[in-house]
């Protein structure tokens, strides 16, 4: 098989679905606890935590989903199957993280001004509990390929979690200790905060893939670079670099060769090094000889290469 022409496209088909469904276990189980425990309590530290972990369980159902999807094999219409599934999943973390980072600091902002009395020993126990829960969902996520963006989204979901729980120990604490209310909002803005920085790289790459942007570390101008400096190549125009899912780059090219070379030869050679040097599997190359009428052969330049 032609290393243009190798099917085995990327990570995105061998996600663990196992490890992210016991993940999402043990999350929906721990957030209906803990959704009762911030009411009792009146502690928005904690019912910011349970509203994140609404999240986190979304976002691994979607993980879930979009799995499976992905590992439905090309047909009909849908030529590459449906791995952009597993991106959409991701932008849809990246996005409620975003929005509900931001509701978080609103209401922080509004108990600041006005601090409601909070059962601090309660939202220790609680956070401490969750903390718990929290790293065994993080063990089974990690079990699966974080090389997977939608899988790195559920990731960065439970660890932004994680560092939840521990602010609020630490509030709770802090009220326990010395009755300043006050600290369980400000917990609360770290939340937010955490939420806010995990939300950017997941909306940022998943962005780059949907708008098909060349993948990250590779320049098409470069590369467009090597392939016409390779001996025989004459031309090399229409290029186009984009990403189908997680670890699934592809490129496709128009290349023309001098008349007396072998069309199909340089094709297989600019494969190979498409392959070995770029880690591109799966390239389209138009390999066709220079017309007569072509006097002059212009150097690829910036602006003809399609990014």
């Amino acid at each position: 098989m032609a290393p243009g022409h190798d099917h085995d496209h990327g990570v995105g088909a061998e996600t663990a679905i196992r490890p992210l469904a016991v993940a999402l276990g043990l999350i929906l189980a721990f957030m209906a606890a803990e959704i009762a425990a911030g009411i009792v309590a009146d502690s928005l530290a904690l019912i910011s935590d349970a509203a994140h972990m609404l999240v986190d369980a979304a976002a691994l159902g979607m993980s879930v989903w979009a799995a499976r999807l992905a590992l439905r094999p090309p047909q009909g219409g849908m030529t590459f199957g449906f791995r952009r599934a597993e991106i959409l999943s991701a932008q849809a973390n990246g996005l409620t993280l975003l929005v509900l980072g931001l509701l978080i600091v609103v209401e922080a902002v509004r108990r600041l001004v006005s601090p409601p009395s909070v059962h601090a020993p309660l939202v220790v126990a609680t956070a401490l509990v969750g903390a718990a829960v929290n790293v065994a969902a993080l063990r089974q996520v990690a079990r699966a390929n974080r090389e997977n963006l939608n899988v790195e989204g559920s990731y960065r979901h439970l660890l932004t979690d994680l560092y939840a729980f521990a602010a609020t120990v630490v509030a709770g604490g802090i009220v326990w200790a010395t009755g300043f209310d006050r600290a369980d909002p400000i917990a609360s803005l770290f939340v937010a905060g955490s939420m806010l920085l995990a939300a950017w790289p997941l909306l940022r790459r998943s962005g780059r893939i949907l708008l098909e942007a060349a993948p990250e570390g590779l320049d098409p101008a470069e590369i467009g670079a090597t392939l016409q400096r390779h001996t025989g190549v004459a031309d090399v125009h229409d290029l186009h670099v984009w990403e189908i899912g997680s670890g699934f780059p592809a490129l496709s090219a128009h290349v023309l060769v001098a008349r007396d070379e072998d069309c199909h030869r340089i094709r297989r050679e600019l494969e190979g090094l498409l392959h070995e040097r770029y880690g591109l599997h799966h390239t389209t190359l138009q390999v066709d000889h220079v017309r007569p009428d072509l006097l002059e052969i212009r150097p690829l330049r910036s602006d003809r290469v399609d990014r």
